[in-house]
């Protein structure tokens, strides 16, 4: 055969590789922008539900759900380690995606009865523990070994999820205003069922992705284990959300035990796989510094809104519509949306000069720091306590692109660095380390709350934006410590990329020898 002919050969199969792996990324988006679109809808209802509907007073509400926010963030971790060893990546976010739907028809069929309720709770907690982590590994196995093509897809796998959000956070009130809650928890269900039948019709393009279990056929006493574990972990979660001191305690526990783990598979692991887990654990750490910000996002921002923000959005002295305080993290989310394209192009137009992920996280964080200064700041621009809602649209516009470059790449971090054996769990891991933040940016939002007494708008604009100028301060931080490291983080990148060199051309040496 001619080299012309040989060049050809390998032309075609490297396109139709693209191909399958275009077809495999898109149909994991499918699959978890209907996922997200059923979370994000039953999220933004379940606190009002509890108050309005059930009739549960608010301080109790709100350790309801922070029990609730602690499992379903430390549940992906044991739902990573089932998919990467018993039954494999694939299998576990089906299962995953048919637990949550149940955990929604629950909801729609009999949550008025508040243990009812928390078993409905419990499922989706199960569920949302099997299908995250696998979802996200499956796009890592799609772009395993290809860098720059990981970071760009993480971004758009990460504006999927915002498009889906901010539709169900915008549809699914609109239901419940006008057929009601159940209708509004049944629509949720049924996204999961369109979630698996994206799957049903595009299968073929993910036969060949998943962890080893997915290449070897069912073993049937595995799965009976995971379900009967599964029926086990529903009724155990019911009892720590009814008993939320126990949950904050468990996510505390996991956050050690990652530690430890990490501490274990770093002594015990090899050369090469000592430094990729290092920088890893480097980078996971950083990144779970950003979820004490984002969960200004539901307490402290909110409530500033609701207070000292004017909602009337003029645009060169003409009135466009008037904000509800409820609205500004659908900002966010558009942020978002305009943003992630920009950015996943010019990850690809740097290609292989594209900056590590390390100073991407540096960069992330400095653009925080900006986007709570603004908030910080804006006492400045104040008429009467109440300032102009432009700030919030600026602030948020900093903040989303801190959020694009340390939460979306946290995950395209594990991907880089992480053995793939080990991918599930360390997806798992991230999740853990996110649910320890929030729950410690609820600690910190709670330095701003504001007594019933206080009514005068000065008083809490003044308490709201020192919060903002601490925050921007500890965001400063974070870039400078991520500046630091950015040494450390070249050396341990030097490494895994010499080691995954090393054993390309081991690998190309094999394949000659058996051509």
């Amino acid at each position: 055969m001619s080299p012309t002919s040989l060049l050809d050969r390998e032309d075609r199969s490297l396109a139709h590789s693209r191909t399958h792996a275009r077809r495999a990324f898109l149909t994991v988006l499918l699959i978890e922008m209907w996922e997200r679109f059923g979370y994000y809808g039953v999220a933004v209802l379940l606190v009002l539900f509890m108050v309005q509907r059930i009739g549960i007073d608010d301080t109790r509400v709100n350790l309801i759900w922070g029990a609730f926010s602690a499992l379903i963030f430390a549940a992906p971790a044991v739902g990573g380690w089932i998919g990467d060893q018993l039954l494999g990546t694939r299998r576990c976010m089906i299962l995953g995606a048919c637990t949550l739907g149940l955990g929604y028809l629950l909801l729609a069929l009999c949550a008025d009865d508040l243990q009812r309720l928390f078993i409905a709770l419990g499922a989706i907690i199960v569920g949302n523990g099997l299908f995250r982590a696998n979802a996200a590994n499956l796009v890592r196995r799609v772009y395993d070994g290809v860098g720059t093509k990981l970071d760009s897809a993480f971004t758009f796998y990460y504006m999927t999820n915002n498009i889906a959000a901010t539709a169900a956070v915008l549809l699914t009130p609109w239901i419940k205003d006008r057929q009601g809650w159940h209708v509004a928890f049944a629509l949720c269900c049924v996204a999961l069922v369109l979630a698996l039948l994206s799957y049903a019709f595009m299968t073929r393009a993910l036969a060949s992705m998943g962890s080893p279990p997915d290449t070897r056929p069912l073993h049937w006493g595995r799965l009976a284990t995971v379900l009967a574990g599964g029926v086990l972990a529903v009724f155990l979660s019911a009892f720590i959300i009814r008993h939320s001191e126990i949950g904050i305690a468990c996510v505390y526990i996991g956050g050690v035990s990652i530690l430890g783990i990490f501490a274990y598979m770093i002594a015990k692991g090899s050369k090469s796989e000592r430094a990729d887990l290092i920088a890893a654990l480097i980078l996971l750490l950083e990144a779970s510094l950003f979820y004490i910000f984002y969960q200004q996002e539901a307490t402290s921002l909110t409530l500033f809104a609701l207070r000292n923000v004017d909602g009337n959005q003029t645009l060169f002295g003409r009135h466009l519509f008037t904000w509800s305080p409820a609205q500004y993290p659908a900002v966010n989310a558009m942020w978002i949306m305009l943003l992630s394209p920009l950015l996943a192009w010019i990850y690809r137009r740097l290609g292989k000069r594209d900056l590590p992920v390390a100073a991407k996280f540096a960069i992330g964080f400095a653009a925080v720091a900006i986007g709570f200064s603004i908030f910080g700041f804006s006492s400045h621009w104040a008429t009467a306590g109440k300032v102009p809602s432009w700030v919030m649209v600026a602030g948020y516009g900093f903040y989303s692109l801190g959020e694009l470059l340390v939460a979306a790449l946290g995950l395209a971090m594990i991907s880089r660095y992480v053995p793939a054996r080990m991918g599930g769990f360390m997806m798992g891991a991230l999740f853990v380390a996110a649910g320890v933040s929030e729950y410690l940016g609820s600690v910190v939002a709670n330095v701003a709350s504001i007594s019933r007494s206080v009514t005068d708008p000065l008083v809490s604009l003044a308490i709201y934006t020192q919060l903002f100028d601490n925050l921007a301060l500890l965001a400063i931080a974070g870039s400078a410590v991520a500046i630091a490291l950015l040494p450390l983080m070249k050396r341990l990148s030097a490494q895994h990329e010499a080691t995954h060199d090393d054993v390309a051309v081991a690998g190309d040496g094999h394949a000659v020898t058996a051509r």
